[in-house]
């Protein structure tokens, strides 16, 4: 397939996902019986953000453009990826950018989300023969050129052992923050609350930890937060709630907390599920330079970084580790 077929193609799977149709509403329903965690309205979210900021015909030209991608990959590479499971489609933008690079992507995905990938496989397969043979799954990755590969910080050394060989990309752990000034609007902290919630934190790209000024007034953060407060009903997210609260409270720690979440003070830029870490400050330029240099911090939102609401919004040159997945393609 020359590139101008494989970015129509993408365009009208973007069209499929926002079209309603009733085999995708079976895939994410079945998506979400299998994991508890990717509820509907979540997986809704992330295949949304998919199909409008991803699978647009004229975004995918401008963005393959900058690369300068021949029409045609005369020695393409057979590309391992390795996808994690935390969030729905979490790896569809390592398949996206194998796929626009005319290389051929062998996929292994996460057991946890297994359904909603295979599926959008399978629908541009029988649209088209090309990515038949551009596309394959596999439960182990043998004889690749090149491997992507995400996984947590325990994981990626095993990775770094078994592809050292070969071109990659490994990912770690990251997360991200926010920065407060104390005059945020309440519609800026009802945004803020799609950074920590969605996905129920899970993501790179949630914020589990706020800075915020001295003497920071955080009643009407929390009660901005008050959005979310209907995930108590979700048993998992509560068991973890419920254990964080128990440890604050067994420990004398002290801690701020709606129906949803725990804050509590905590120097550490990564939270466990149910809890908000958050940190003084009282210069902010030190506090951006020393966020700067923080290389488990995917992103930052807050002014003068991402708006909030919009880091559970990337967009297709928002590569994960900052490392440009595209332009490591063009080079093998």
């Amino acid at each position: 397939m020359i590139l101008s077929q494989r970015i129509d193609l993408l365009s009208r799977l973007g069209a499929y996902m926002l079209s309603g149709d009733r085999e995708w509403e079976e895939a994410k329903t079945k998506a979400s019986q299998e994991n508890s965690w990717f509820i509907p309205e979540f997986i809704g979210r992330a295949a949304d953000n998919i199909a409008r900021a991803f699978l647009q015909k004229d975004i995918l030209q401008n963005w393959s453009s900058a690369y300068e991608i021949p029409p045609t990959n005369s020695h393409p590479k057979k590309v391992g990826i390795v996808m994690a499971g935390n969030i729905p489609l979490v790896g569809f933008h390592d398949l996206l950018c194998v796929f626009i690079s005319g290389h051929n992507a062998i996929i292994k995905p996460s057991s946890k989300d297994d359904t909603l990938i295979r599926h959008l496989v399978k629908k541009i397969q029988e649209w088209e023969p090309g990515p038949t043979e551009l596309i394959q799954f596999a439960e182990r990755l043998k004889n690749c050129d090149a491997y992507i590969a995400t996984g947590s910080n325990n994981t990626a050394g095993y990775f770094e052992y078994y592809f050292k060989k070969y071109p990659h990309i490994i990912r770690r752990n990251r997360t991200s923050v926010a920065v407060l000034t104390g005059k945020e609007t309440r519609e800026e902290l009802v945004k803020l609350a799609d950074d920590v919630y969605l996905y129920f934190g899970l993501g790179c790209r949630n914020v589990s930890k706020i800075f915020v000024p001295t003497g920071y007034d955080f009643i009407p953060l929390l009660r901005a937060f008050d959005k979310y407060n209907y995930l108590a009903d979700h048993s998992k997210y509560m068991n973890n709630y419920d254990y964080n609260l128990a440890i604050q409270i067994l420990n004398k720690k002290f801690y701020m907390s709606n129906a949803s979440l725990l804050l509590v003070e905590d120097a550490s830029p990564f939270s466990p599920i149910g809890r908000l870490n958050y940190e003084y400050y009282d210069d902010p330029r030190q506090l951006n330079e020393r966020l700067k240099k923080n290389s488990d911090i995917q992103c930052i939102t807050g002014v003068g970084h991402i708006a909030f609401g919009k880091s559970q919004s990337p967009g297709l040159s928002d590569y994960a580790d900052g490392i440009d997945t595209l332009k490591f393609l063009t080079n093998l």
